[in-house]
């Protein structure tokens, strides 16, 4: 067990230690600390826990792999409503061209697999020792609760990434991903599909009532509202449409939709009262080139932003109501002459049209800028598309709650079927621009990419225009790495 515990110290304290040395997943040594003292008291499940929540924004090597964030960015590239300038300095060029989740050798293929691993075995250090550990029950409940929670989203992000999508009616035996319950490293087969779903909902329903009566220091914490609101998330991609709506009503409960004004004054703070989860950077822990600021804010003065700042899709953007707020998130002239008191765009910075301005970083010589996880308004437009399965009219009324503080001249839907699902999806592509769910939304509706008539250039996303719903590349390859050192891994 020492040994498995020296693999997850890297990540437990990241300060100290950049990574470890045991299989693909780890690169260097560390120094041997006993498996024992890691899990002696409550405290100490929450110096893990603390490491958890501060891995989601390190660097992981390369600058283009700095943790979550650089992950949201992958699955918006890989959609169609992200679109590049120019190549910049190449970060994310490859994966908007579909290159790198097809092929198994590549880091990048490799980023989600490993990172999230890491998480999980750190999660079973908690999960496994947390019984014995010294200290008020109400701590060790918290501690293993959070535990609980980043296993289950953590397996839920791999297999939506390296699995087939997830069918309605079907039994979805098909390949999954290994299912890790315990610290260690032994190799593992992928488990069906349906099997990741049943440990993914277990861990979720075990962590609710541990959660129970927590308050968190900071949204960089996981409460009951994250664990309600993931198994919202989950259900609706199981299109367990009744579960869905009825936790995604219920994570509502701990937030507040934000103003039309709070758009521009405080929507990149994790204080943001619509905000569940979030990462917040600190100046000493700030990667400065490497932060989500410093690929998708506008003001921030890398050569990412000032050569190639982030486009939403034209013909999207041309859809918005003129009196909706969010209309303002993008400006089609690229000059940007309407952003919030203080924030300055250098002469520098090119311009391009329909670039956003929904993301902005601290300043042009300070990247940083909270990262949003989860918000409330994911929670009501999971819960208007799961209602909109099986009571219609419940799902406009949401849908309208939602839509009309954004834009005041909203009206209550006259759609139905198809057409008003398609409205809701089209509320999500608007919302959620730049918070990394496009690839996952199109994948979990089997919908094609669709990247023709509009602003997208072919030479920056390897002229990968279109996509089928169902093509084989919907489904990342198995990381070499990972094959080399698991034989009962079997390749996509």
């Amino acid at each position: 067990m020492k040994k498995h515990f020296l693999l997850m110290i890297c990540i437990v304290f990241p300060v100290l230690f950049s990574s470890c040395d045991d299989d693909f997943l780890d690169e260097l040594p560390t120094e041997d600390v006993a498996s024992e003292s890691a899990t002696a008291t409550t405290g100490n499940l929450f110096l893990i826990i603390n490491g958890m929540h501060r891995s989601l924004y390190i660097r992981y090597g390369a600058q283009g792999r700095t943790g979550i964030s650089s992950m949201m960015i992958q699955n918006n590239v890989l959609g169609e409503d992200w679109v590049h300038n120019s190549r910049g300095l190449g970060w994310f060029i490859a994966t908007a061209g579909w290159q790198s989740h097809t092929n198994a050798t590549s880091a990048d293929n490799l980023f989600p697999y490993r990172v999230h691993y890491r998480i999980i075995r750190n999660a079973n250090v908690i999960i496994q020792g947390a019984e014995g550990a010294e200290g008020p029950a109400s701590e060790r409940n918290a501690a293993l609760g959070q535990a609980l929670v980043y296993r289950a989203w953590s397996h839920f992000q791999v297999v939506q990434l390296y699995a087939q999508r997830y069918k309605e009616g079907g039994n979805n035996t098909q390949p999954g991903i290994p299912i890790r319950l315990t610290p260690d490293n032994e190799p593992l087969p992928r488990a069906t599909v349906e099997e990741v779903y049943a440990q993914i909902n277990a861990d979720i329903d075990a962590a609710i009532p541990l959660l129970e009566g927590y308050v968190r220091p900071n949204k960089s914490h996981l409460d009951k509202s994250v664990a309600l609101g993931l198994k919202a998330r989950v259900n609706l991609v199981q299109h367990r449409y009744q579960v869905a709506a009825d936790f995604a009503r219920q994570a509502q409960q701990s937030v507040t939709l934000m103003t039309r004004s709070q758009y521009f004054s405080d929507f990149n703070s994790f204080e943001n009262p619509e905000w569940m989860w979030g990462s917040h950077i600190v100046e000493d822990q700030s990667d400065v080139f490497g932060n989500f600021g410093a690929y998708i804010s506008r003001n921030f003065s890398s050569t990412s932003i000032r050569t190639n700042p982030p486009s939403i899709f034209a013909p999207l953007y041309d859809k918005i109501s003129d009196t909706d707020i969010r209309k303002k998130l993008w400006d089609p002239t690229g000059k940007h002459d309407s952003l919030p008191a203080g924030v300055v765009i250098s002469s520098a910075h090119n311009r391009f049209p329909y670039t956003n301005q929904k993301f902005l970083a601290a300043g042009t010589g300070d990247s940083r800028m909270d990262t949003p996880y989860m918000r409330g308004a994911e929670m009501y437009l999971i819960e208007a598309e799961a209602l909109s399965h099986f009571d219609e009219a419940a799902a406009r009324q949401v849908l309208l709650d939602f839509v009309s503080t954004r834009d005041p001249q909203a009206t209550l839907s006259t759609n139905s079927g198809q057409d008003l699902r398609d409205e809701i999806h089209f509320q999500r592509r608007i919302e959620l621009w730049g918070e990394g769910f496009r690839f996952y939304d199109l994948k979990r509706l089997n919908q094609p990419l669709d990247r023709t008539g509009g602003n997208h250039l072919g030479n920056l996303i390897n002229d990968v225009f279109e996509v089928p719903a169902g093509d084989p590349r919907w489904v990342w390859l198995i990381p070499q790495d990972a094959l080399n050192a698991n034989p009962l891994l079997e390749q996509n």
